[in-house]
C-alpha cells in the first residue's frame, strides 16, 4: 500500500495518541485503588499496544484485515457506594480522565477513516475506532457500577 503525505500524517498522529493511551493506562493501573480497576486499565493498555502495532504496520505499507469484532465488554462488581471517599475519588478521577481520552481518540479515528483511500486501511481504522468505543463503554460500565457516573 502506497501512502499519501496526508495519510502518513494521520498515522503519525494516531501512533502518538496510542503511545499516550498506553502510558496513561499503565500509570492509571499503578495509581488505581480497586483491584478490578487496576486489571481493567492493564487490559486496556494491552489493547492499545495492539492498536499501536497495527498503526506501525500501516506505516510500513501493510494492512492486516481485521477479524470480525467479538470483543467482550466486561461487567464489574460494585466496590464503591454513593458515599464519597478518597479512594473512590481517586479511582473516579482516573476513569473520568481515561473516558475523555477515549472520546478524543475515537474522534481522531473517525476523521482518519474518511481520509484513507485504501479499503483495507479504512476497515482497519474503523475496526480500531470500534474497539476504542468499546473501551469507553468498559470504563462507563465500571463507573456506573460504582456510583461514579452521574
Amino acid at each position: 500500500m502506497q501512502l499519501s503525505q496526508k495519510e502518513c500524517s494521520f498515522l503519525k498522529e494516531l501512533k502518538e495518541q496510542e503511545k499516550l493511551c498506553i502510558a496513561k493506562y499503565q500509570r492509571a493501573a499503578a495509581c488505581a485503588v480497586d483491584g478490578q480497576l487496576k486489571g481493567m486499565f492493564a487490559d486496556l493498555a494491552a489493547k492499545e499496544q495492539q492498536h499501536l502495532a497495527s498503526i506501525e504496520q500501516m506505516e510500513q505499507g501493510t494492512v492486516n484485515v481485521p477479524a470480525a469484532g467479538n470483543e467482550t465488554i466486561p461487567t464489574f462488581t460494585k466496590v464503591y457506594t454513593d458515599v464519597s471517599s478518597p479512594d473512590k475519588e481517586n479511582d473516579k478521577y482516573l476513569c473520568t480522565d481515561a473516558l475523555a481520552g477515549e472520546k478524543h481518540v475515537s474522534a481522531l479515528y473517525d476523521t482518519s477513516v474518511f481520509e484513507f483511500k485504501d479499503d483495507n486501511a479504512r476497515k482497519m481504522l474503523n475496526h480500531i475506532q470500534s474497539e476504542e468505543q468499546n473501551h469507553g463503554k468498559t470504563i462507563y460500565n465500571y463507573m456506573s457500577a460504582n456510583c461514579m457516573y452521574n
